[in-house]
């Protein structure tokens, strides 16, 4: 799958050797994990994949997040996401086909975003 950034400043940080060890040196388990996730994305053939790896617990965001999907890192540390192909892949009832989507942008790195 094709990973986009929204900002250059995040797509530094996953390009760059070292990086995120930096940017998380408190918490090296947690870069561990953005450099797996990033690593799940860009080798799934699609979005669908996604949904079979329940350690990436990938889904879609309601209310104020709606269009914007989310994998889990850790805790309640998730990586927000919308896709990025254009135009939007969407089965007959107008949902999210996931099995067509074959390009993201990832969005920002978040803290629990349930009270959003």
């Amino acid at each position: 799958m094709d990973i986009l950034f929204k900002r250059e400043k995040d797509r530094k940080l996953f390009a760059e050797a070292g990086s995120l060890e930096k940017r998380y040196r408190r918490h090296p388990e947690r870069a561990r994990l953005v450099r797996r996730r990033i690593d799940d994305l860009a080798a799934a053939e699609n979005l669908g994949v996604m949904r079979y790896m329940p350690q990436a617990r990938c889904h879609e965001l309601k209310a104020s997040r709606r269009g914007q999907l989310a994998v889990r890192l850790d805790g309640g540390y998730r990586m927000i996401f919308e896709v990025a192909d254009e135009p939007i892949p969407q089965k007959p009832d107008g949902g999210l086909d996931w099995s067509h989507v074959t390009a993201i942008r990832i969005l920002e790195l978040a803290e629990d975003y349930h009270g959003e």
